[in-house]
């Protein structure tokens, strides 16, 4: 019986949030194209949503890679990683995934790929040098977690939608300022007009926030669960906790780490006065990790009973 139950419904999760990009893409680009009197805007704006999902399903793990400055390895270049993620992959019953390293010092590692057939596990030098094995061995039973359950396609398809949203919706708003709106014939057509000009600055205005609470939503919840299989991969939910905990205090900065990107790594790849500001904290993209170590070692206590 495999421990990844989640697959059809992140499936489901990732084709409805295409779907709703698609459709309010459409919408905002209809809202613009009719305040503007202007059916090109409609016409990119389709165009436009059709290319992004396209391109978010087939190449954001590419972009996300590019992203993070990540490298492919191959087997002799990190003999004892790789056996550890063979075996890890045996165990849970996965292909063996493509292996990237990151030239940082901060222990930190994410999982993308659009399916266990073409996933990727990419993790930093520092994880490498500061982790014990057992350690180690929980995080990256943590990301074949992600795997397994087809996280990593949904929180990455959601660094190039929720970008895409942000950057479509600031066209939209400087399009507004600098062009204005054409008031159509009649007292009726232009108040309506008017309406639809003030629907869409609202609409324009409040879409980068909507993505990004959803991105949240998403990576907070998937983080525990990824925590619980993890720990029934390797049997051994202490080894998580305890990187959990190297990783959470150790203060070197992930300089290729950027909001897009942050609720990808394994725990919050933020340090210092960014980590404890309290904006930072507010759209945090982890769940604390004090929360996430005190439940792997309740695991730890329902084993040992």
């Amino acid at each position: 019986m495999t421990i990844y139950t989640h697959i059809g419904s992140n499936l489901r999760k990732t084709w409805f949030l295409m779907g709703l990009f698609f459709i309010f893409i459409i919408a905002l680009g209809w809202l613009f194209a009719h305040i503007f009197d202007s059916q090109e805007i409609l016409i990119f704006a389709i165009i436009f949503s059709f290319l992004m999902n396209f391109l978010s399903y087939w190449f954001s793990d590419k972009i996300v890679l590019a992203i993070s400055r990540a490298k492919e390895i191959k087997k002799e270049d990190a003999p004892q990683l790789y056996r550890l993620v063979e075996n890890l992959c045996i165990t849970a019953g996965l292909p063996l995934p493509k292996i990237y390293i990151i030239d940082e010092k901060a222990p930190n590692a994410f999982a993308t790929g659009r399916d266990k057939n073409h996933a990727v596990i990419a993790v930093t030098c520092g994880l490498l040098e500061k982790l014990e094995k057992v350690e180690l061995e929980g995080v990256i039973a943590h990301e074949l977690s992600h795997i397994g359950n087809r996280d990593m396609l949904l929180q990455t398809i959601i660094v190039v939608l929720a970008g895409t949203i942000a950057l479509l919706s600031n066209l939209f708003l400087r399009m507004s300022f600098w062009r204005g709106f054409r008031m159509r014939r009649g007292r009726q057509e232009g108040y309506l007009n008017l309406i639809l000009f003030f629907l869409a600055i609202l609409a324009a205005i409040l879409a980068p926030i909507a993505a990004t609470l959803i991105r949240l939503a998403i990576s907070r919840k998937r983080e525990f669960l990824a925590d619980a299989c993890g720990a029934m991969l390797t049997r051994y939910p202490e080894g998580l906790a305890r990187a959990l905990e190297k990783i959470s205090n150790d203060q070197t900065p992930l300089s290729v780490a950027s909001n897009a990107t942050a609720h990808l790594y394994i725990a919050n790849p933020f340090k210092g006065k960014q980590a404890i500001d309290w904006f930072t904290k507010l759209f945090s993209t982890h769940p604390p990790v004090e929360e996430r170590i005190k439940a792997l070692r309740s695991m730890v206590t329902v084993t040992e009973k």
